[in-house]
């Protein structure tokens, strides 16, 4: 039974920083897909940012444009954990975050569509006050 669990979501003002967390259980996750979604009220799921690994110790990583340069995706395989660093947060980051896994997603320009990933986290909810 796979199971991803994400924590450290919250409240924060405009600019600053959280991190979040989804620790993963019931598999090796070291070859598998990692990818971050969120979901506004009203809105459907938007990919943030995947991490995939290229074999050996090199994992290559993906962004969505609105949040290269302020967002990071990280793994620990040690910890069968992948982080999302966030920085510079906007109001319109606020949103449900939700973690997902894949084992196999045949090419990267697919990692974006939340239907390719089979497994998913219950979600934590970051808040950016204004």
């Amino acid at each position: 039974q796979v199971q991803l669990v994400e924590s450290g979501g919250g409240l924060v003002q405009a600019g600053g920083s959280l991190r979040l967390s989804c620790a993963a259980s019931g598999r090796t996750f070291r070859s598998y897909v990692m990818a971050w979604f969120r979901q506004a009220p009203g809105k459907e799921r938007e990919f943030i940012a995947a991490i995939s690994w290229s074999g050996g110790s090199t994992y290559s990583t993906y962004y969505a444009d609105s949040v290269t340069g302020r967002f990071t995706i990280s793994k620990d395989n040690a910890k069968n954990t992948v982080y999302l660093q966030m920085n510079s947060l906007k109001p319109e980051d606020t949103a449900v975050y939700y973690c997902a896994a894949d084992p196999y997603i045949p090419t990267m320009n697919y990692y974006r569509r939340a239907t390719e990933y089979d497994y998913w986290g219950q979600g934590t909810q970051v808040t950016v006050s204004s």
